[in-house]
């Protein structure tokens, strides 16, 4: 598999090849990262009162024995009306899930492979907007002809950021933020060179 190197106009100019390594990976490499990074995001704030927490209950609501019906102790039971929650949700769950380096780096050499396989990866020399015009960055994205895109830069500058920074399509990020689930979650990917290079040294 290749990447498409693009000049300055975005179109194609070379070709760049993977490592052989980055075949043949597997997809559960992947899926385990995406399953990490999903529940990192999960809000957790679900939570509920338990009997020792609602207010209430201080008399016992009927006499023990005669009136016929079941003993109760407290209003604050679970059974009545304004009650503790039996089993409630608690905000104290971790969801966390742990991934280890070796299979981080798998899943996002597997998501480049198949970004590859798909002609979806791109390669420039250097992604910059020096005017930090939205127009200039809207032009460029038109010009890559994708969907939606992520840009991954060695060092992100500010007009660049301002530039891309009100295009919904597109996400511009550092070297050191690319991750599996970022690279799996945008239809394209460019990467300047010196970027890939990096990623793709450590495989060979």
């Amino acid at each position: 598999m290749s990447a498409i190197v693009l000049n300055e106009k975005m179109e194609k100019a070379s070709e760049l090849a993977l490592p052989e390594s980055f075949s043949g990976i597997n997809p559960h490499n992947l899926w385990l990262y995406v399953k990490s990074a999903q529940a990192a995001q999960r809000a957790n704030t679900a939570t509920t009162k338990g009997r020792s927490e609602v207010s209430g209950g201080g008399k016992k609501p009927w006499a023990q024995k005669g009136g016929g019906r079941a003993r109760a102790g407290s209003r604050r039971s679970p059974i009545f009306v304004g009650g503790g929650k039996a089993f409630g949700s608690k905000n104290n769950h971790s969801y966390n899930l742990k991934v280890n380096k070796k299979q981080k780096k798998l899943a996002l050499n597997f998501a480049l492979n198949e970004h590859a396989q798909n002609g979806t990866l791109f390669v420039v020399d250097n992604f910059e907007i020096a005017s930090g015009k939205t127009k200039d960055a809207a032009a460029m994205f038109k010009a890559l002809g994708q969907r939606d895109v992520l840009i991954v830069k060695s060092l992100l500058d500010e007009p660049t950021f301002l530039a891309f920074e009100n295009l919904s399509q597109t996400y511009v990020i550092e070297s050191n933020e690319l991750n599996a689930y970022l690279a799996a979650n945008y239809r394209s990917l460019v990467i300047e060179k010196a970027v890939f290079e990096a990623l793709t040294s450590e495989a060979k």
